[in-house]
């Protein structure tokens, strides 16, 4: 029977950044047009969360059942290590879907815009199908893509459409950057992988590019958020060179993986890029507000 911190353990709550800091950014973008709504801002922060957490446990159980968590390095794997039913593990995934489906309903019930539905629905086949199915396309290198989309774009400008009805060149080009910092944490931990995910037929980006196509695919995704971050001062405010801040966190992460690190000593490397991420969003959000 798994304890309570081994059930937390297999949400891995490390990766919550990710689904943090798109909201906050989509609820700052909304601050500067004036049409901030604090509860909705908070019902997608609850979308966010519930499928992140939902997404985490439905790997453990696709990856447990196929075999391909048993020889792991990092975080707890509730099913590859035999403490928890892969029932369990799946209902508890569906759990946290379900109530991402709920809070979701909300925000389409109270912005009026029913086609949102839809995005909601993709969002769920892409939860799902990461790892889940006869042909799960996280085992064919595309995972860092759907990252991206799922955990940038999507959550942003969704967070700000819900509240505003609108979608602001700001949102956009800020919603690059997270997405890359997310792209960026799921890259350290295919790295990391890279060994036992050959081995069990696992064709992530990072197989695929092979350790130095993989070590640059995580640093390019790690340094765009900056270039972003100029981007954005020199069209709306210097306000924004407050992002900058985030490469005090992640650059110790890109020495490590240029220099060669692996297995175990890419655990802090996954955690720091998503604190990287969380402090880019604090402090974009804040220049949003500001500026």
């Amino acid at each position: 029977m798994a304890t309570v911190a081994q059930w937390m353990a297999g949400a891995r709550v490390r990766t919550l950044p990710n689904s943090i800091s798109p909201v906050l950014v989509g609820a700052g973008a909304a601050v500067a047009i004036d049409g901030f709504v604090w509860w909705q801002a908070l019902l997608a922060l609850i979308v966010a969360l519930a499928f992140q957490v939902g997404v985490n446990y439905a790997n453990d159980y696709s990856d447990g059942i196929r075999g391909t968590d048993t020889e792991r390095v990092g975080p707890l794997r509730l099913v590859g290590s035999g403490l928890v039913p892969p029932a369990a593990v799946r209902t508890a995934a569906f759990a946290c879907f379900g109530i991402a489906c709920l809070a979701g309903l909300g925000l389409v019930i109270s912005s009026g815009q029913w086609w949102l539905i839809a995005v909601g629905f993709v969002c769920l086949l892409g939860a799902w199908y990461y790892t889940g199915g006869k042909n799960p396309y996280g085992y064919v290198g595309l995972g860092e893509l759907a990252v991206f989309l799922f955990f940038g774009p999507v959550p942003v400008l969704g967070t700000l459409y819900v509240q505003t009805g609108r979608v602001t060149w700001l949102a956009v080009i800020a919603s690059i950057a997270l997405g890359c910092f997310s792209a960026a944490v799921l890259a350290s931990n295919n790295l990391r992988d890279r060994p036992t995910d050959a081995e069990s037929g696992k064709r992530t980006m990072a197989v695929r590019l092979g350790d130095q196509g993989a070590r640059t695919f995580y640093a390019v995704l790690a340094l765009i958020p900056f270039v972003v971050t100029f981007v954005l001062a020199f069209l709306a405010s210097p306000w924004f060179l407050l992002g900058l801040f985030a490469a005090l966190k992640v650059s110790p992460s890109v020495r490590a993986v240029y220099s060669g690190a692996v297995g175990p000593a890419l655990i802090p490397v996954l955690k720091d890029t998503g604190i990287a991420m969380l402090i880019w969003a604090v402090a974009t959000t804040v220049a949003a507000i500001v500026s």
